[in-house]
């Protein structure tokens, strides 16, 4: 069966989803999720269509559970009646070794029904459970950079990708810190209802459906910017608007009534690194983007991008991300086929 005729099979069918939650739980791993699946179901039902998520809030003890801020959530069913639904979303917490030390049942329920579940996603720290109840042994997953390395520490055997939004091993799915639950979300609606609907989504949480890079960078035009509005951060701005044109150092100097010699002096200390290395930077920023958001040819995308030829994009990716940019898009690619 082909991927279109997969999704036109199963578009009206409804999802089972499981929030899991535990006293101390964060906030927006909870809501950012919740948000995105009610979307979806808003979305499919506008179309015509009867598919949607039916979600169940889970804890080990049904009740009021709250958060790591104001905000606490009803959970209606116990751990231990919960089963093993479609999809288990399990989000994290900030002290997660002291929760960890204190949610037994959830290490169980995980070890016990996690390679029953057709999904089971771990979000930001919750991928400490998982590790826990032993899933993730010899397989790569993502966490939030700050507890990466107690992640690989507390679990040598575990590929912790420090960088990574989100990670699929199978039926096991991980994500980065907070606001990664919500790409990883939008990447089940996706697989479960198609593009369309996902993308909705998206537009409507003002999001990228794909978002380009990983975690632990911001875009290099935001970092530039973090510096403030001096004459630099200007010609950096004045650089990101024009990446689709030909631009020369000789070029950007001119444009602001400087020399070479210093502009480059001047850009360097600003930033430390080189108006064209930056440029460099710029496009490959904008080229992650359209490899993720769209499905142009690579020598298309490359013009886009503000390359001369898709053979110089590929030695820019190489140099920087020691990936073609081919291996850029499949790596972080959404879509895929879900396990039995």
């Amino acid at each position: 069966m082909s991927e279109n005729q997969h999704l036109a099979s199963g578009i009206d069918q409804r999802r089972h989803v499981a929030l899991v939650i535990y006293p101390g739980f964060k906030t927006l791993e909870a809501t950012g999720p919740l948000s995105v699946l009610g979307y979806a179901t808003r979305h499919l039902a506008e179309a015509g269509y009867a598919g949607g998520y039916d979600v169940t809030i889970a804890a080990p003890e049904v009740g009021h559970i709250p958060s790591d801020t104001a905000m606490s959530l009803e959970a209606t069913v116990a751990l231990e009646k919960l089963g093993a639904p479609d999809t288990a979303l399990i989000a994290g917490a900030a002290r997660i070794e002291e929760v960890l030390s204190g949610q037994h049942a959830l290490v169980d329920w995980c070890r016990e029904n996690g390679p029953r579940v057709r999904r089971c996603a771990a979000l930001c720290t919750g991928s400490f459970f998982l590790a826990e109840a032993s899933l993730l042994g010899g397989q790569r997953a993502a966490t939030h950079w700050n507890y990466a390395e107690r992640l690989r520490q507390r679990y040598p055997e575990i590929d912790v990708d420090a960088d990574a939004i989100f990670v699929q091993a199978g039926r096991f799915w991980t994500s980065a810190g907070v606001t990664a639950a919500i790409d990883l979300t939008l990447a089940f609606v996706e697989q479960d209802y198609g593009r369309d609907i996902a993308l909705g989504v998206a537009r409507d949480m003002v999001m990228y459906l794909k978002r380009p890079g990983g975690q632990s960078q911001f875009s290099t035009l935001l970092t530039g910017q973090m510096a403030g509005a001096t004459s630099m951060t200007k010609v950096l701005t004045w650089m990101s608007d024009r990446l689709d044109q030909p631009l020369s150092l000789s070029d950007i100097a001119a444009a602001h009534g400087m020399s070479v010699r210093s502009l480059t002096r001047a850009f360097t200390a600003e930033f430390a690194v080189a108006p064209m290395a930056m440029l460099e930077a710029l496009r490959c920023d904008r080229a992650k983007a359209l490899l993720l958001d769209t499905d142009l040819p690579l020598k298309i995308l490359a013009y886009r991008a503000g390359f001369q030829s898709d053979e110089q994009m590929r030695k820019a990716f190489r140099r920087r991300f020691s990936l073609s940019p081919r291996e850029y898009r499949a790596r972080f690619a959404t879509s895929g086929t879900s396990p039995d």
